[in-house]
């Protein structure tokens, strides 16, 4: 709640446009969406190594979508992080990695967000279909 009263109040403030302020939104649905893709996508992959691989992906997709989707890859990948990170602090190595494999996600995340291939992080092997 408090984040979308934040976001109506930045809006009037800086003005922006109902259609663009709509426009933001579908991109962030239709990012949301790609984020969820890559990773529904990566459950099912169940390849050891493609980690990175599909967090680019996500991202990237996300972001190609426009300013909106790239906020949502961002959001959605830094909240992914955090709470593992939260996790591990009560119980460690229960999200499976540590900070070393956090940061690696991270620039794997921000790789994709930046347009760059995601195909950088793709193993050898990991079937087309992907």
């Amino acid at each position: 709640m408090k984040l979308f009263v934040g976001i109506l109040l930045c809006s009037l403030v800086l003005g922006v446009s109902s259609q663009r302020w709509l426009s933001f939104l579908k991109e962030a649905g239709q990012g949301t969406k790609d984020m969820w893709r890559a990773y529904s996508d990566m459950r099912e992959a169940n390849y050891i190594g493609a980690d990175k691989y599909f967090h680019a992906r996500g991202n990237h997709d996300a972001a190609q979508r426009g300013p909106g989707g790239a906020w949502a890859a961002k959001v959605i990948s830094n909240a992914r992080e955090n709470s593992q990170r939260f996790t591990d602090f009560f119980r460690p190595g229960s999200s499976g990695h540590g900070a070393e494999d956090s940061k690696a996600d991270q620039a794997a995340n921000e790789w994709g967000r930046s347009g760059k291939d995601p195909n950088h992080f793709r193993p050898a092997g990991l079937p087309s279909k992907y």
